[in-house]
């Protein structure tokens, strides 16, 4: 398992010294924010520019009306995806994540004909096919993000994730993105969680159940490391979480933490 740090956590004044101070741990990559148009950033290429850090993942992107009742919305964000993806294949990136919305149901309640939920799933699913032919062109993941019950309705489980995959048809070009602050939520188990989700986890979103560095709560790593472990994972862990403290003495402890786990296993 390789290790990636969000562009936003690492200590610098530009992205050089960002990428600087990521090398200086070891790390693998970098994931950066979708929304703000990363595939119009002149900086990101030169910076990348022959390092050893890779670009991992891009992180969201600016709209998320995906499951929006105005369709012209819904093409809007399922292009401005399209965009994201060509952006990660051109650097070889995991793919990105999208939670495919935020909040409550948006689309009206059609019950006995048909409830928001369904409407959702069936809208999900068409979208899922559409992107994940794009994805496998240009030979990265769309990375479907199940979030906790706070942030959204919809998907809140890996379980959930994996139903629309299936309802999609299994296409290539789609993973998952497993989140263990959200999963320390939702799932009554993260390592069964993941065991069950298998071959579909495409990438791993890294913090603690206070929701900052990994190590600095009381989520079992052990288990959920070994979980992804026995599955044969062996992409990113990218750190997406709040930093206690000083962040270069945070994220190097938390980084070492987690490199102990992993020897461990």
């Amino acid at each position: 398992m390789k290790i990636s740090l969000q562009e936003g956590l690492l200590p610098g004044r530009t992205l050089e010294e960002k990428l600087d101070f990521a090398e200086s741990l070891g790390v693998e990559g970098v994931e950066v924010s979708g929304r703000s148009r990363p595939y119009e950033r002149e900086d990101l290429p030169k910076a990348l520019r022959g390092r050893q850090v890779r670009l991992s993942s891009l992180c969201g992107q600016s709209t998320f009306d995906f499951l929006d009742p105005d369709p012209k919305k819904r093409r809007e964000s399922i292009e401005e995806s399209k965009r994201n993806l060509a952006f990660c294949g051109e650097f070889g990136a995991a793919g990105q994540i999208v939670p495919p919305i935020f909040g409550p149901a948006r689309v009206p309640d059609l019950s006995p004909v048909m409830d928001p939920l369904t409407i959702e799933k069936k809208l999900l699913v068409e979208i899922t096919k559409e992107l994940a032919a794009y994805a496998a062109e240009h030979r990265t993941l769309l990375l479907l993000e199940p979030l906790n019950r706070y942030e959204q309705h919809f998907l809140r489980r890996q379980a959930d994730g994996i139903e629309i995959i299936e309802m999609a048809g299994r296409p290539k070009g789609v993973a998952l993105l497993s989140d263990f602050f959200h999963m320390h939520i939702e799932e009554t188990s993260t390592p069964a969680a993941l065991r069950s989700a298998g071959k579909w986890v495409g990438h791993v979103h890294m913090a603690d159940n206070t929701r900052l560095e990994p190590g600095s709560g009381d989520i079992d790593w052990h288990a959920g490391l070994g979980a992804l472990k026995s599955i044969g994972f062996t992409g990113y862990l990218a750190w997406e979480c709040g930093i206690s403290g000083d962040r270069a003495v945070s994220l190097k402890r938390s980084v070492e933490f987690i490199r102990g786990v992993l020897a461990s296993l």
